[in-house]
């Protein structure tokens, strides 16, 4: 970093890039997860054998309070709701509303093809039964997430849901944030664990029991999937549980890429990398731009306002690591190119014709059109999700939604005719892979002897299958 910049730039201007080349000029946080993995597995395993017992030690350990219960009592929730800012109550109420509105319509519809007469293949979306919801701490607390998180898999149908987030050692009892603890009330949630960290994930995977607890020996059932964000300990540990349970992703550091041309406002360009840099120390901020002025401009804007928020030391250190950056172009086109190999959890369109980029992005976790629509505004209550993809997987992945938290299965239905038709030919195809019994257990149905190869061809005519 300059005297005169927080932020690097990298200047992208007459170089004609092949994919790989644009792809390893982005700016990237190092994940680390392979490095984690040592401290990780230890914890998973004495969750899997101790249960309850483990996650008190690690309480103890990691968050410096054991909780009065691992799981939250509901009449705690219900008081953290009643003790609740009117102002903040009203912005989660809002928040939740709009959430299920957009929720609603994301729930995908069944349907059935009709391939011949009597040959049908429907397909039915069935909710995960059971799902752990991870709520972290740390610098932030996040009541949003729990919105995020559990609306959809409400919307979806999910049977079941818990929630964990970490110990408060603030509190007298140990229990957690009491805005988060409200928020899940609100939304019906009433079993909250005040576990944090790896433990958590594990105790979602592999289920707890509570020795020490006869009457009740059992803390938590194992769940189907987890979902929610975490730091580089819980992302290791769903990626390490993935396979015994399914995951949303194994997230990276948050991130922001802003498309912005040369009529875009430098303050507010500036207000949003600042923003999202709040997050912490390796948030990704970039700003692609075909405009040197532009460039110019909004690195004297953060000199001014980086100062003079609240985070200031955070804010710099995220700006001015390897994971931000300002990457000049030649053209608006050559930013979309930037834009697309970054894929950026959220992306900030702020052009002349915002409707003419969205066009030709393929890869981001989720867009936000024009000057009005900041990352904030989903972050919070746009009705948007904000767990979203990070660290370029928006290549291929994306955000958390209903259908997160379903399944499509095929449901397929021939009757005695529409079988008829396809068993020869099933059993020639079955038989060129040289998986003959496959082919057999077809002609079953039809001929006396399908094991009988000398005799099948005419066995074959003679059930009208030929």
């Amino acid at each position: 970093m300059s005297e005169e910049h927080y932020m690097r730039t990298i200047d992208l201007r007459g170089k004609e890039l092949t994919r790989a080349q644009m792809l390893e000029a982005m700016p990237r946080a190092d994940m680390g997860t392979d490095e984690a993995t040592g401290l990780v597995q230890p914890i998973l395993d004495d969750v899997k054998a101790h249960g309850a017992k483990a996650l008190r030690a690690y309480a103890e350990k990691f968050d410096h309070v054991v909780p009065k219960s691992l799981r939250v009592p509901t009449d705690v929730m219900d008081a953290a709701v009643a003790g609740l800012d009117p102002e903040v109550r009203a912005a989660i109420e809002e928040s939740i509303r709009r959430a299920r509105a957009v929720a609603k319509n994301q729930v995908p519809e069944d349907f059935h093809t009709d391939l011949a007469e009597g040959a049908r293949v429907s397909e039915r979306w069935i909710p995960v039964q059971r799902v752990g919801l991870y709520v972290p701490g740390g610098k932030a607390v996040y009541p949003s997430s729990v919105i995020m998180n559990a609306v959809p898999a409400q919307a979806a149908g999910v049977e079941s849901l818990a929630v964990a987030t970490p110990p408060n050692r603030n509190d007298p009892d140990g229990w957690p944030n009491k805005t988060i603890l409200a928020t899940c009330a609100m939304l019906g949630v009433d079993e909250v664990y005040a576990v944090g960290g790896a433990q958590a994930i594990a105790m979602f995977a592999y289920g707890a029991t509570d020795v020490d607890d006869p009457q009740s020996p059992v803390l938590c059932e194992p769940v189907d999937k987890i979902t929610g964000p975490g730091n580089i300990f819980v992302a290791t540990a769903k990626r390490l549980v993935s396979g015994i349970v399914g995951i949303d992703a194994v997230a990276g550091p948050t991130e922001i890429a802003i498309i912005a041309d040369k009529d875009a406002n430098p303050a507010w360009v500036a207000a949003d990398l600042i923003g999202q840099a709040e997050h912490d120390e390796l948030a990704g901020s970039v700003l692609i731009t075909d405009s040197a002025d532009l460039a110019d401009a909004v690195q004297a804007e953060l000199l001014k306002r980086v100062p003079r928020t609240e985070h200031a030391d955070r804010v710099k250190t995220s700006l001015s690591g390897r994971q931000s950056g300002i990457i000049l172009t030649d053209s608006l086109a050559q930013s979309i190119d930037a834009a697309n190999a970054y894929a950026a959890e959220h992306l900030e369109v702020q052009t002349a014709d915002p409707d003419a980029v969205i066009a030709k992005i393929r890869n981001a976790g989720a867009i936000f059109r024009g000057p009005y629509s900041p990352v904030p505004l989903g972050d919070y209550m746009s009705g948007s999700n904000h767990v979203l993809p990070t660290s370029g997987t928006a290549r291929f992945a994306a955000g958390l939604g209903v259908h997160t938290f379903m399944k499509p299965v095929e449901v397929i239905e021939y009757d005695e005719q529409g079988l008829k038709e396809l068993a020869a030919r099933v059993n020639a195809f079955a038989v060129s892979e040289d998986l003959p019994a496959h082919g057999e257990s077809v002609l079953s149905r039809f001929v006396t002897d399908p094991y009988d190869k000398a005799t099948l061809e005419d066995q074959e005519q003679e059930a009208g299958l030929r």
